[in-house]
């Protein structure tokens, strides 16, 4: 016969065991690289809607391997509700308009999060899409000030100016903070993903967008590489 000292030793570590929750599951995370199809030059002419005289269309210098490496976006299709918090994300983001350009020209974003639109020109700008995801018109505003939109629903935003017709960009507004954008060399790694099953999207504004199957293991890497053949339509 146990002892009552035993017997309340022994309830004791099982009100324990039951109140002390089971090691929480390693995460894992995706690794790999992205290479880029050979056709990568720009050939358009910067062309304004109220054309200056004193101030010519030029070409655009050819773009850089690393350079439109930028403007590929690497991310998980679907994501069940997390165990805990997902990674933290800020509230807003900034797309700068310098050098009569956005800047960058391709921005990853969350739905629910605010991108701020940042006149760093010594001129009038105007943001304006037409886009299924996200319709606004900012109007004019002059170097130094900011106009701001909250983007509610995932897709692509193509944004423009009004006032200089070359002028162009992409908000990708994204369902889940699973994203990611490559490193000048073409490598990009994901971390803090739960174990499981996932598709991994690479996408570029002049491809379509590749995706692939993923396992993801506790602890370990998940190894996959993309290939990116562009097109020759505009961005």
């Amino acid at each position: 016969m146990k002892s009552s000292s035993g017997r309340t030793c022994v309830l004791a570590l099982a009100a324990l065991a039951a109140v002390v929750p089971a090691a929480a599951v390693e995460d894992g995370w995706i690794e790999g690289s992205v290479r880029l199809g050979d056709d990568l030059v720009d050939r358009h002419a910067r062309f304004m809607l109220y054309p200056d005289p004193t101030r010519p269309a030029r070409p655009r210098a050819a773009v850089q391997t690393a350079d439109e490496l930028e403007n590929v976006v690497l991310y998980l299709e679907d994501v069940g509700a997390p165990a805990g918090d997902w990674p933290s994300r800020p509230a807003s983001s900034v797309m700068r308009q310098e050098g009569m350009e956005f800047v960058p020209h391709v921005l990853p974003i969350v739905k629910g999060e605010s991108v701020e639109f940042l006149n760093g020109d010594p001129l009038f700008h105007n943001v304006f899409s037409l886009s299924r995801a996200s319709t606004f018109d900012l109007g004019r505003y002059p170097s130094g000030r900011a106009r701001s939109v909250r983007f509610t629903e995932p897709g692509v935003v193509k944004v423009f100016c009004h006032i200089h017709s070359d002028m162009s960009a992409i908000v990708l507004v994204l369902p889940n903070p699973f994203f990611t954008t490559p490193t000048r060399d073409g490598r990009f790694a994901l971390r803090g993903i739960a174990p499981g099953t996932y598709r991994i999207t690479a996408w570029h504004s002049r491809a379509r967008p590749t995706h692939k199957t993923v396992r993801v293991e506790a602890g370990r890497a998940a190894v996959v590489d993309f290939e990116i053949p562009l097109t020759e339509d505009d961005d």
